[in-house]
């Protein structure tokens, strides 16, 4: 099944258009809303709690239940243009800030690892991607490892049913991480 994410900078903004059910997965054995999923078709409802009366994984695999994941990405607030996103895109960052935590803490979906940036120092796209990938359980282990070896083993899918991150999703993420470095940059060298 694929797996499809969208980003908005206001995702509520983006449901309110449409007629959907959340997604629902299970926390400490309760149903609970999912961070990000929702459905656009018919499923059973959870009256009570207002989600998808089916964990997300078995809505997908025995019942084929399609999720969406929209995603509130509010670092596109300040994006002014296509034309500045591609900038951003195309400019090298500085990959040494990732080492400083007053910078990396600021920064989306990377803020709160730290320690792992300071280990691990991204120095391209590849490398933020991976260690994206690495702060989630199924690859954690891999943190502190020499680079060829991450290189080898990050991508592969677990065996077992770890949270684990895929690749394309990582390299997509890598890249908004390097959008929001520039644009801080960009901030504070316009004394913003």
């Amino acid at each position: 099944m694929p797996d499809i994410d969208i980003d908005f900078a206001d995702r509520e903004q983006a449901l309110s258009l449409f007629k959907h059910v959340r997604a629902s997965r299970i926390d400490e054995n309760k149903l609970v809303k999912h961070n990000t999923g929702v459905y656009f078709h018919e499923v059973p409802l959870n009256a009570i709690e207002n989600l998808c009366a089916v964990e997300h994984k078995d809505a997908e695999d025995k019942e084929n239940y399609f999720k969406i994941d929209f995603l509130n990405v509010s670092l596109y607030n300040d994006i002014k243009s296509e034309k500045h996103l591609i900038q951003l895109m195309e400019t090298e960052p500085l990959w040494d800030l990732l080492t400083e935590p007053e910078f990396s803490e600021q920064l989306f979906h990377v803020g709160g690892h730290s320690t792992v940036l300071k280990t691990m120092k991204p120095q391209s796209i590849e490398q933020l991607a991976a260690v994206l990938a690495m702060i989630r359980p199924a690859k954690r282990h891999l943190v502190g490892q020499p680079w060829d070896t991450v290189m080898k083993e990050v991508w592969l899918k677990p065996t077992n049913d770890e949270y684990y991150f895929k690749k394309a999703h990582a390299v997509s993420y890598a890249m908004a991480v390097v959008v929001h470095m520039n644009l801080i940059c960009e901030n504070l060298s316009a004394g913003n």
